[in-house]
Formats: C-alpha cells, structure tokens, sequence
C-alpha cells in the first residue's frame, strides 16, 4: 500500500473514532427532544438503507438458507432489539460520559465470554484488563457527587449500559459462526434490516404522537448522524481498515472511543463528574487498552467487524 493511501485509510480510521465517540453526546442531546423508541426506530431506518446501499454497490446480493431463518431472528432480536433497547434507555439515564466509558467495556466481556466457552485463554494482560475496567466501573457507578442511591437515574442507566455490553459481547461471540457463511456486509445488512422493523414497529406508536414540528433541526440531525454515520457509513469504514491495515492495528483506534466520549460528553454537555469517577474512567480505559493488547501476534485472523459496531 502506498502511502497516501495509507495516510488516507488512518485518517477515516481517526475519522470513525471520532464519528462513535460524538455518538454518545449526540444520542444524549437528541433523546431531549426525542423519546427513545422513537429515536431508535427512526435512526435504524437511516442505518438499515445506508448498509443496503453498500450491499448493493458492493454486488454481494444473497440468499437466506431456510434452516437459517429462525437463529438470524434470534441473533436480530438479541443484536438489536435487547442491545440497541438498553442502549438508548440506558444513554437516557446516564451521563454521555459514563455511557461511553461503560459501553467501551465491550472487549472485556468478550474476553471473559471467549474464556468461559474454551475459544480463547485469558492470558496476564486481558487478566489485569479484566481487573482494571471492573475496579473502574466500581468507581464510576459509586463516586457520583450526589449520595450513593440504588434509586438514583445515573446509577440505573450505569447497570443498564453496563448490561448492554454484556449483551454486545455474547452477541459477537454468537455472530462467529454465521460470518463464516455470510461476508460482514451481509450479516450486517441482515442485523439491521431485522433492527429496522422491529425497533420501527415497536417505536411506532410513539412516532405517530411525536409533535414534528416542536423537534429542533439539531435533534433532527442527531437521529440521521446516528443512524447514517455512527451504524451505517462508519462501519463501512471499518470494515474497509479491516481489510487493508488489518485487525490489530485497526483495533487501536477503536481505544480511542471511550476517551473521546468521556471528552465530549464533559465538553459538550457540561456534565460534572467526580474525582472518584474520573480516576474509575481512567481505569477503564487501561483495562480495555490491556484486555486487546495482542503482544507479537502480527499474523492474527482480522477480527469479527461486528464487534467494532459498540456506538450504535
């Protein structure tokens, strides 16, 4: 690869950290305005036509296998309807800041997952990682400024967007198998047309009361930047540093995504964090550098794109 090409590749690479990390405070801003089912039944249909749009331009138009019907529905319903509802209900409790942090946890629940089911041995450094983010959370759930409450909005979104990733990192485990009879571009578009209806149809009867004309062109705008650019292009993207750089070095910027939502949120939102919070975010974010360090393992398989997709 040449180097402007590369160059280019590392900037869209940047480019898509930059894209998921800003989805944090984008999604917690438009949820102002916007219920969440409505939200996310109206940017899955962005994120659904632009990966179809990718499909197409791509030629890889394809054929679901009878037997395959009901495990696809399964994988979509878990991948879309269980993640995505957590996702946004939780984001709508929570700081930006918090979400981004908890949400970037994704690699260690993979971990632990792919130890526990024999398909990869935790090694010291994913030990320590594992170690690390959960003191983290520890501290980002129980050091907010306000007395420490069960009841408190900010604790229940932190165990919600903590069960998100929990569900995301089954989800990548599960999703193994099908990507070895479908290319990504197509589990993909699958994921996201079952997402479309079915976040569609379960939004829809709040969509219909939305009063259109009260919504701000920001909150309008923060449903197509989610939906179109943090599901939809981004991945594209991805999938694209995936295939020219490689896993591990792609992987590096997806380290950035935690640091950055946690920058944005504090910055665009103002929203005020503790010490205790900051120091948990800080171990976090070394537990999930740890977790994915890939010491002399220049020759690893790319890994399962689907698994980058944690802004969603």
């Amino acid at each position: 690869m040449n180097t402007s090409k590369r160059s280019l590749v590392e900037l869209s690479l940047f480019l898509v950290a930059l894209i998921w990390a800003l989805n944090f405070t984008v999604v917690k801003s438009a949820l102002s305005e916007i219920d969440p089912l409505s939200f996310n039944g109206l940017r899955f249909i962005f994120a659904a036509a632009a990966v179809w749009a990718v499909l197409v331009y791509r030629n890889q138009l394809f054929t679901i296998p009878k037997e395959d019907w009901l495990p696809l529905l399964g994988m979509g319903i878990l991948g879309n309807l269980i993640y995505q509802g957590l996702f946004i209900i939780g984001i709508d409790y929570t700081y930006a800041a918090n979400a981004a942090v908890m949400l970037g946890t994704i690699p260690i629940w993979v971990a632990l997952f792919s130890h526990f089911f024999n398909l990869e041995q935790m090694n010291v450094l994913k030990t320590l990682g594992v170690l690390f983010a959960f003191g983290g959370i520890v501290f980002i759930v129980s050091g907010g400024e306000n007395p420490f409450s069960f009841a408190s909005d900010t604790f229940l979104g932190d165990l919600i967007i903590i069960g998100a990733a929990v569900v995301w990192g089954g989800f990548t485990i599960l999703s193994k198998p099908f990507l070895d009879r479908y290319t990504p571009i197509q589990f993909s578009t699958i994921m996201a047309t079952i997402g479309a209806v079915l976040l569609f149809l379960i939004g829809l009867p709040n969509i219909l009361m939305l009063e259109w004309t009260s919504i701000s062109p920001a909150a309008y705008g923060g449903v197509v930047y989610s939906g179109l650019l943090s599901i939809g292009i981004a991945y594209v993207i991805w999938n694209y540093g995936l295939q020219t750089v490689g896993a591990v070095h792609t992987a590096t910027y997806q380290n950035l995504v935690p640091v950055l939502g946690l920058i944005f949120g504090v910055v665009l939102l103002n929203e005020q964090l503790s010490l205790l919070q900051y120091g948990g975010a800080s171990l976090v974010i070394a537990g999930i550098i740890l977790a994915r360090w890939k010491k002399g393992d220049k020759n690893q398989k790319p890994k399962d794109p689907q698994k980058a997709a944690v802004e969603a």
